[in-house]
This record gives structure tokens, sequence and C-alpha cells, in this order.
């Protein structure tokens, strides 16, 4: 077999997942969204359009998405969106009409309808009609839930309720009044909330200056305008505020509903322009009379200080400006609707009374005069509403869609494109930064050794795929900074401050793992020799013959795997006697600590470990000794039976490691690290291109889900826009923090999945 894993291994490997897609067939049904659709301009029609979008993104391969936007009689759009059916909401025959279209279609499994009272209201009974010929399953979103409902209404609701398998609702306040109010099962109700858009990170100041609004205090509100909106609340507030804040603007986003412009035209606008003129708001207010896109209007609420929600719709259920505002990190003063109510608690925002000015200039007044305060509101808010990303809400509706096929309908998770955003704005001319609060780079973390070699290695490997020359400078700078990090004695420092200091962290903790990582990522650099710039690897073949005398008094069982895949990949004669003396000790610990229920080199697992048998492979490639080739299999096999459980993947928790005498029932939940789930679909690949067994090909598909949300708690952890990766998974929550471990370990898996 060659030394190099990654040529005539690797070639069959690619050859046979070519042919396993040609025969593999995916059956895949069709899903109906009955809603109303862009180019109308509303709300609705947005959510619908995010939803359908992400739903495409992320399992395009498991349903095919249909739209069929309802329009009354007057309206006649043309839609960029292919449409497959239009439902007339002003006739009742068209109801009766698309029951019979739908009903035709044996690929349609279920029907998704975007509910508002007011869509209906055209023709009597036409969604009774609708439902009762229907003969397709059926899901209903309830936009609004009102409480205290009439008999009439509370039939109409139970009604609606008794053709549909579920009814989806955005607030567990709207739950509980479907429950308690309604009478209807607990069971068939489902809370998804309302999707929110994950966004890059943004330099608040450079946006404030693209928009005319330098050095100003900027509140905000947007959406369609109108009477609910109550936007006279601010206006009489805003004396009292720029009397504290003299630059303070306030930006009224939005063109006015198109329904009350063609029943009373622009007065409520005007009414909203003779009060600033009242009050003399001239130069503090500013109309925006647009409906912005998408692009343009989360760059005003990222530039906004503090967001201002004041609708006197006491039973508005849910908002979806509120929602985009607090997901763009904007503090937020806002009237009690249940939607803000549940959302706004544990400091991330403030709640005022319905048509309070007092309150809310003196809420704002509070929130400029402490910018740290702002801060930390914003470092909450997107706590808060991480699990609300689109990218999650679209996991929930499958998971939905699921099971009315019994399971029949295999989620299939697609492959995000590769994103070098977040490592390239982590990385300064000197090295990559440690950690990011958020996603935003904290050079006050320093740098270390263990980033910037895995670094190198993962942006070796993308050059090996795409040839893409702007990756050189990045390993360059990656080079560059592990030959920072050698002593005089070859060996290696990891830790390295802000100012490019040596910490002394580094005198207080082993850093053989470390050493280890930089002959990884050295030798692995000296592999791609013939396609890299020839310094480079002549740096690199330095780097390591310097190391090696000092390497050799490393008896860390994890230093010693990656010293194993780094001599691997240099493929250098002198140095494999080194390579086998690590393998052979990592043999006899091995034979140490197995017996009949335990196959691993330790007495306990804990992090890393798919990084054994992935060396002990790589040992048995360059140097053919079989014992090596046996216990790699052993021990990952034994390892994946502790990990892979009904096809996920459940890496050992840094909460509490996995002992030798652990029942299966001790598994700690969360403390689940990406850098574990790389390696194992790093080893994983190793393992399939040696062995070619299928369960490994799927076990890493499996495994990489997790990424993209096939984990506990159902959420991405990857985050495709931004191109970082959050640093764990927890019990409860996924830790929203994009470091530069989590982001590498992310795109080494991601770049693995190329074979």
């Amino acid at each position: 077999m060659s030394k190099d894993i990654q040529s005539d291994v690797e070639e069959k490997a690619i050859r046979q997942a070519e042919k396993n897609k040609k025969h593999k067939t995916y059956h895949k049904s069709e899903i109906v969204f009955v809603s109303t659709f862009p180019p109308k301009v509303c709300g609705i029609a947005t959510y619908t359009q995010d939803l359908v979008k992400s739903l495409r993104s992320k399992f395009g391969e498991s349903f095919d998405m249909l739209v069929c936007p309802m329009e009354t009689e007057e309206e006649n759009y043309s839609y960029e969106e292919k449409i497959h059916y239009k439902l007339n909401t002003s006739d009742a025959f068209s109801y009766l009409e698309l029951a019979a279209q739908i009903n035709k279609n044996n690929k349609i499994n279920l029907v998704m309808i975007q509910h508002e009272f007011g869509f209906f209201n055209e023709t009597e009974n036409g969604l009774y009609l609708f439902l009762r010929n229907l003969k397709k399953d059926i899901v209903v979103t309830f936009h609004t839930v009102l409480p205290d409902p009439d008999e009439e209404l509370k039939l109409k609701v139970k009604e609606i309720a008794g053709f549909s398998k579920h009814i989806i609702v955005m607030t567990a306040i709207s739950a509980e009044i479907l429950t308690n109010e309604y009478e209807i099962s607990p069971d068939k109700i489902m809370m998804i909330p309302h999707g929110t858009h994950l966004l890059p990170f943004t330099d608040k100041t450079a946006l404030k200056e693209k928009y005319g609004l330098k050095d100003k205090k900027v509140l905000s509100t947007f959406g369609l305008l109108g009477p609910g909106k109550n936007i006279e609340t601010t206006l009489k507030a805003l004396p009292k505020i720029i009397a504290k804040n003299p630059d303070a603007v306030f930006l009224i986003l939005g063109k006015t509903h198109p329904a009350i412009v063609r029943n009373e035209g622009e007065k409520y606008r005007e009414f909203l322009e003779d009060l600033t003129c009242k009050f003399h708001l001239e130069n503090n207010v500013r109309f925006i009379n647009e409906y912005l896109p998408l692009p343009e209007l989360l760059e005003y609420l990222q530039l906004t200080d503090v967001y201002l929600f004041t609708s006197n719709d006491r039973n508005q259920a849910v908002s979806g400006t509120f929602s985009y505002a607090i997901s763009s990190g904007c503090a937020i003063v806002s009237t009690p609707i249940p939607h803000a109510v549940e959302v706004l608690k544990e400091e991330t925002g403030i709640i005022i009374g319905f048509e309070a000015p007092e309150q809310l200039s003196s809420a704002v007044n509070v929130l400029l005069a402490n910018e740290e305060s702002r801060k930390k509101l914003r470092q909450k808010s997107l706590e808060k509403m991480a699990p609300t990303a689109w990218e999650n809400a679209s996991i929930s509706h499958a998971l939905l869609f699921q099971k009315f096929r019994n399971d029949e309908t295999a989620l299939h998770y697609s492959l995000p494109e590769i994103n070098l955003g977040h490592i390239q704005n982590m990385t300064t001319d000197f090295g990559m930064i440690q950690f990011a609060k958020i996603n935003e780079p904290d050079i006050s973390s320093g740098y270390t050794l263990d980033d910037n070699a895995r670094a190198m290695i993962a942006m070796c490997r993308h050059f090996k795929i795409t040839r893409d020359k702007s990756d050189l400078q990045l390993i360059s700078i990656y080079l560059q900074f592990i030959k920072f990090c050698q002593h005089t004695d070859g060996s290696f420092l990891n830790y390295v401050n802000g100012h490019k200091q040596f910490t002394n962290q580094n005198y207080e903790t082993n850093l053989d793992d470390s050493n280890g990582r930089a002959i990884w990522a050295l030798g692995y650099l000296v592999s791609l020799k013939e396609i890299l710039p020839l310094e480079y690897s002549e740096t690199a073949e330095k780097i390591i013959e310097k190391n090696l005398i000092w390497a050799e008094k490393i008896h860390s069982t994890r230093a010693m795997a990656f010293m194993i895949k780094g001599l691997y990949y240099q493929n250098s004669k002198n140095n494999l006697p080194l390579l086998k003396e690590f393998a052979d000790r990592l043999i006899k610990m091995y034979q140490h600590e197995s017996g009949k229920d335990w196959h691993w080199f330790e007495s306990y697992l804990t992090y890393g470990n798919s990084l054994l048998p992935d060396a002990l492979l790589c040992a048995w490639i360059a140097a053919k000794e079989e014992i090596y080739k046996e216990t790699a299999k052993s021990s990952f096999d034994f390892l994946l039976s502790k990990i892979m459980i009904n096809g996920e993947i459940k890496v050992i928790s840094n909460q509490g490691w996995l002992q030798k005498e652990t029942t299966e029932n001790d598994f700690t939940i969360g403390g689940e690290q990406p850098i574990d789930v790389a390696y194992t679909i790093l080893a994983l690949s190793t393992f399939y291109k040696v062995f070619g067994d299928e369960k490994y090909l799927q076990m890493m598909m499996n495994s990489f889900e997790w990424f993209l949300g096939k984990n506990h708690l159902k959420q991405i952890i990857y985050n495709p826009v931004t191109g970082g990766c959050y640093d764990g998974l927890e019990e409860k929550n996924v830790n929203l923090n994009q470091g530069a471990e989590s982001t590498v370990s992310y795109l080494m898996a991601r770049l693995n999945m190329n074979i």
C-alpha cells in the first residue's frame, strides 16, 4: 500500500463513494406551503419565504417544498419562486379546486398552512371547505392566538385543529391559551419560535458611517406602518430622551401597510410627521419610507443602539420585527406582548407598559447612559435567540415532517458551502487568535501553538483540494508562528499573549501534546511539498529535525499519537524507527489496560480519543506491522461502541470522563466538544480508506451531521453565515463563542467530507 494515505487508497475510496451515490436513491416527499408569499408585502409572506429557503438549504435532499400563494381577487403577483398552485381567497370554488389538485399528486404527503384570521375573511367557510376535502396530512401554523375567545371563535379554531395533525405556535403563552381556553390537546400543539437570521460580525461604527449616522446614538423601529405600531409613544418620549442625549436619532423604517394605504392613504404617516414637527424633532427623526431589502434592514438593525417595539395590540402573539431586532444584538425596549414577555427575561431587555412614553424615555435614557449595559444586553439577547435561528427552526419543522412518514423519510442534511470568513477574521499577520466573544475575535486571549498547528493542517488540506493561492498567505502565517514557538533545544512553547510574548502558562502546563500537534502539522505540510512553495517544506523539515532529539522523551499518550501522524506524513525513512517506537509504546499501553470488556489504551476515555486508533492505523500503513492494524481496529470499534448511539454521535463529555468501571447509564449529557467530533471524523475517514467498510463511511456522515443539528439539542453547532463553529454542546444550550479550536476543527471535518 502507498505511504501516502491520500493517494491510491483515497482514489479507490472516491470511486467507491461515487458508485454508492449512483446506486443510492432517496424517496423525497413533497410538502405544500399555503401562505402569502413575496412580492406581497406581508410579514407572514416573508416568514414563509425564510422558512422554505432554510428548509431547502438544510434538507433539500429530503423534501421538495412547493409554494402555493394566497391572493385575493384584486391581487395578481409575479413570483420569482416557481409556483405550483394558487389559492384565490375571494373565491369559494378556488378552495375546492386547490384541494382536488393537491389530492391528485401522490408525491404530496403534507400541507402546511400559515394561518392568520384576516386571510380567510373574504369567503365564508372557504378554509373549512378546503380542510374538509383535503386528503393529505395537515399542519397549521397559528400566527395569532387570541385569548378569551367567544364561542364562535372557539368553535372555528377547534374545527381547524380537528382537521390538523399538528398545530404550530411560536410562543409558550400561545400554546397555553390553545390548551386552556380552546380545549385543544397539548399533544397536538408544537411550539417552534419565529425564525431569526444569523449575522456575520460587523463593525457598528463603520455601519453608522455608511448610513450617515456617525457619532449618533441610534434608536429604531421597523415594519409596515399603521396605528397598531403606536409609534407616537416614542415621538412623545423623544423630547426627554434628546434632553439627555442630543445626539440621538430615531429611525422609522418601513412603508405604510398596503391595506391601510388602500383604505386611508398615508393618514397615519402624516400624523406622525405632524407630531414630529409639533415636538421640534425634525433633526432627530428620520422616516425611511421603504420596504427595505433584508440585507439592508439587517444592517440598520445592527447599527441600532436601542430598538423600540411599541405595539398597542394586547393580543399580538408574536412579532417578526421583534425577533429580527433582538437577534441583531439590539438592546430592546418593548411593550408586553406575549412574545416580548417570554423573551425579555434574564437581563435581555426592558418591558414597559402600553402607551407609556414616560416609561419609554426613562428606559432609553438608562440604556444610552451605559454602553457596557448595552453590550451585556446584546450578549444575553444573542444567547437567548440563538436557538431560534432559521437553521434550527427548519430542523424542528423537518423532524415534525418526518413523523408523518413514520420515519420512512430519512433526513439528509446538506453539506454547507466551505466558508473561510471566520478563519480569516481570527487570523492576524502573526497568527490565529485563540478565542472569540460570540463571533468577535478576542485579541486579549492571545495565541496558541495548538490552534495555529491545527489551522495549518486545515488550510493545507483546503489548498490541496482547491489550489486557491490565497490560502498560501495563511499557511505561511501559521508556519512562521510554529517556528516562532520553537526554543533552541527544539521543543515548543504553546501560549503567546496579544503582545507576542510567551506567557507564564507555558511553564505551568505539560506541553507534550502541543509539541505533538506541531509535528503533525509540519509533517502534513511536508507531505504536500510537490504543490506548496519549496521554502515552506524546507522550513518545516528543519523545524521537525530540530525537535526530534527532544521529542524522543515524550511518553504522553496523545502526544505520541500526534507524533506518529506527523512522522507518517513526513514519510522519512530516517524517522521510521522513531515512529515505530511511539507506536510500540501505544501497543504496550493497550496490552496493559485492555481486557474482556475494555479495549483501550488507558483506564478511561477522555478527550481526543479517536486520535489514538487513527495514529496506529497510520503507523501500520508506514511500517506494515500487523499488530498496529489489529489494535487500531479493535480499539476504534470499542470506542465507536461507546460514542455512536442509535446512528448519532455523542462524544465523551469533558464534564465527566468515562472510567473503565463506568456503566452505560453514567454518561454525562453535554460537555461535547467540536474537536472530539472532528477527530472522530478524521479517524473514520482513515479507516474507511483502509478497510473500505461502508459502516465507517455512514458513521462519518452521521458524525458530521452533529455540527448541522443531529445532536441532543437538535441545534446547529456550525454557523454557516460567519463560517465559525460554536465552542461546545452543553446539556441545555450551545456555547455560542466561536473560538479557533472549534472553528478549525469544523473545517478539518468538513474538508474530510470531500471524499
